[in-house]
């Protein structure tokens, strides 16, 4: 009877090492939150008018006619659902400058521990980017120039209005310079 030896155990190898990339800039870290918090005032402003808290500029009642019966219900999920989506997307911005804009968590289903494709990332960003700040600009500056003649004054309604509402503005060249500085950092990755 001949006696086999075991075959000897397979050698550990390693996965493939992940470049090294550098930390984020502080600027850009700051940039990140800056645009995640910009939603942040216009989605309160929004909530406050759906609840009938007086805002200056536009009454509750004149709000919830543009909805079906007037209804509060779904006044209130629109805000609610405009204020989230807004929320989530300038959260993005985060990831950016943080660990699980390199690795997706592990949490998230098919794609948990995986390493983020950069160039997928920076062309997202970069169109969120454009996309946000036409928007913002467009609505917030067209919005000015197209209203009725105003008045010599300005109320304090409507200074509530503009100060929950001019945050947008930074929200889009914020990201923007954060993408850059993403690009960048993977840039100098790849070239080293």
């Amino acid at each position: 009877m001949t006696r086999t030896e075991p075959a000897p155990p397979e050698p550990c190898v390693p996965p493939p090492a992940r470049p090294l990339i550098p930390p984020p800039p502080r600027w850009a870290v700051r940039a990140a939150h800056v645009a995640a918090w910009s939603t942040v005032p216009s989605g309160v402003w929004r909530i406050a008018l759906v609840l009938g808290i007086p805002i200056g500029v536009m009454e509750r009642e004149e709000f919830l006619a543009a909805f079906p019966n007037n209804s509060p219900l779904i006044g209130l999920a629109y805000v609610l659902l405009i204020g989230a989506v807004a929320e989530a997307a300038s959260y993005l911005t985060l990831g950016l400058v943080r660990p699980w804009g390199e690795v997706a968590p592990r949490w998230i289903p098919l794609l948990g521990g995986r390493q983020v494709n950069h160039r997928l990332t920076v062309l997202a960003a970069s169109l969120g980017a454009l996309t946000v700040t036409v928007l913002w600009w467009v609505l917030f500056f067209g919005g000015l120039l197209t209203s009725p003649s105003p008045d010599p004054g300005i109320s304090a309604g409507e200074a509530l209005f503009v100060a929950a509402y001019a945050p947008l503005l930074l929200w889009g060249p914020l990201l923007a310079a954060v993408t850059w500085s993403y690009h960048q950092r993977h840039q100098a990755c790849t070239r080293s």
